[in-house]
This record gives structure tokens, sequence and C-alpha cells, in this order.
């Protein structure tokens, strides 16, 4: 009986090892897991930002371009009433 006594000492010394390694690496996978989603939330607040900013970069961007398409036409209509008061006058 001892045989059968030590043999089962040795295979419980053997699960509780087990039981243990697989305890450190579920422990080591949730600090994994938890730094990922800690990243996941930081990306997606970026993405967000980002987001923001790049309507109104666009809302300025398209502003912008209206006022100079405005600057043009004034500036071509000004050359033409010039150019015309150019030919009278001589």
């Amino acid at each position: 009986m001892s045989q059968q006594g030590a043999a089962l000492q040795i295979y419980n010394n053997e699960l509780v090892k087990c039981i243990n390694d697989l305890c450190a690496k579920r422990d080591d996978l949730n600090r994994q897991i938890l730094k990922e989603e800690a990243d996941k939330n930081k990306l997606q607040n970026d993405i967000s930002i980002l987001t923001e900013r790049l309507a109104n970069l666009n809302e300025s961007l398209s502003k912008n371009m209206e006022a100079e398409k405005e600057f043009e036409k004034t500036i071509a209509e000004t050359e033409n009433v010039y150019m015309k008061a150019c030919i009278i006058e001589p």
C-alpha cells in the first residue's frame, strides 16, 4: 500500500503543479486582456478626437474655398472693369 500511497502523492503533487501553472497563465492572460482593453479604449478616444478635428477642418476648408472663389470672382470683375476703362480712355 505504501507504493500506491507514494504514487498517489506524486500524482497529487503533479496535479497541484499543473493547477498552479494554469492559474499563473490565466493571471498573465488576464493582465494582457486588461492592457489590451485599456489600449483599445485609448484608441477609440483618439479616433473620436481625430474625427471631430477632421470634421472641423473640413468645415473650415469648405468655408475658405468658398471665400477663395469669391476673391477670384471679385478680382476677375475688377480686372475686367479696369481693362474696359483703360481701353475707352486713351
